[in-house]
């Protein structure tokens, strides 16, 4: 189904046929928070077609051991099962609780588990062991911490150098590792602004659309609620789908329309902000809207919200009922003052009118005698194609 957008959107032409589009946490910020937290607002969906650097980790040179879940009744013990690392829980003394669990070398590798509910470590043991994947919780946290902290340092920071530093390591560490709210360095980046780490992660493979767990927002989400015009380009121009939707139903265009409501209009303190999200919306705009001819509006139906226009494709698309708060206010504008639209061949001929202006000679498509009209009823290129051809005639 097509779409016509708002006159802030589209491009106009002078001739009859209007040129319309069709349908193809992080830093503090309270409006956006505020959004986060209250109720869903109705949305429309369409078919379409950061600084100082972090020293790197280095493992320290003591044996690390595995945390068991419960010291008191429990122990998690390492042992060799046919070539393959396996763990079994074995009843504890309740006053022995300074056994050793398994001894530690370093972590060498991080996968995201599936849905991005927690992580999981490629342990190196210190016997000599294969090594083996262990979920974080069975892990010491000031383990997991020394390796997973230079990460997120440079992820909450948006340290382009240490988070660059890090992915060349090519130390088997996931791109996608998740925080405890299922969120990727991705999402922090785009939501500091930093199109210099957006880029590092995606080239580094990271997914675009990867969804948080506390609102199911993506990185573009970040970027346009968050107001971040050049990484909302930047994402759109990867790939990053603009469509996908959080758990409130939005797309980030929603987003970006909700928060510029939100936002005061008569604040001066407000107004970079406010064409900061102008400058979201457009993009967002862009990546799901293409652009049509249209020749005319045909009849209105409805009242109020349900107004709707029955619209004429000049492409030959079967004509469509548009809801009128998606048709451009030019086109409205002529449809309800009465003006009618015809096809024009060619300008035959050009005079000066009773006011001084100029009037031109119009053959129609649908008529057999031209007729003279002003030159704002005249397609610019027939005039255009009409003067040149008076040019380079002979005299």
């Amino acid at each position: 189904m097509r779409f016509l957008i708002s006159k802030q959107t589209q491009f106009h032409s002078s001739s009859p046929s209007h040129l319309i589009s069709h349908h193809q946490p992080l830093p503090p910020n309270s409006q956006m928070e505020a959004l986060l937290l209250s109720k869903p607002a109705p949305h429309f969906k369409f078919s379409s077609k950061h600084k100082h650097s972090s020293p790197l980790f280095t493992f320290p040179t003591q044996s690390l051991r595995l945390q068991p879940l419960n010291t008191t009744s429990f122990t998690f013990r390492a042992i060799q099962n046919q070539g393959q690392q396996i763990f079994q829980d074995t009843p504890a003394p309740i006053d022995n609780q300074d056994e050793s669990y398994g001894e530690v070398k370093g972590i060498i590798g991080s996968r995201a588990l599936e849905g991005g509910k927690g992580m999981e470590y490629l342990i190196e043991w210190k016997d000599g062991h294969e090594p083996s994947w262990v979920p974080s919780d069975f892990i010491a946290k000031d383990v997991v911490a020394e390796y997973e902290t230079p990460w997120w340092t440079a992820a909450k920071k948006a340290d382009e150098s240490a988070l660059k530093q890090l992915i060349d390591a090519d130390d088997d560490r996931d791109i996608d590792a998740v925080d405890s709210d299922g969120r990727t360095a991705l999402l922090f980046v785009s939501g500091l602004g930093s199109e210099p780490c957006v880029k590092a992660l995606a080239e580094a493979g990271a997914n675009l659309d990867h969804r948080e767990n506390s609102g199911g927002l993506t990185a573009l989400h970040m970027a346009a609620g968050y107001v971040r015009p050049g990484v909302v380009k930047l994402l759109v121009d990867l790939g990053a789908d603009v469509e996908a939707e959080d758990d409130r139903g939005r797309t980030p265009l929603d987003l970006a329309k909700e928060i510029l409501n939100a936002t005061p209009k008569g604040n001066p303190m407000q107004f970079g902000r406010r064409i900061g999200l102008d400058s979201v919306i457009r993009s967002l705009e862009g990546a799901i809207y293409e652009y049509a001819e249209v020749e005319w509006i045909l009849e209105k139906r409805g009242k109020g919200e349900n107004l709707e226009y029955l619209v004429k494709w000049k492409d030959g698309g079967e004509n469509e009922w548009v809801k009128a708060k998606f048709i451009g206010e030019d086109v409205v504008r002529d449809y309800e003052a009465g003006l009618e639209y015809a096809v024009a061949e060619r300008v035959m001929g050009r005079r000066d009118g009773d006011d001084g202006k100029p009037e031109f000679l119009v053959k129609w498509a649908d008529m057999e005698q031209p007729t003279w009209e002003p030159k704002e009823n005249v397609d610019p290129q027939l005039i255009q194609e009409y003067e040149e051809a008076q040019n380079t005639s002979p005299p």
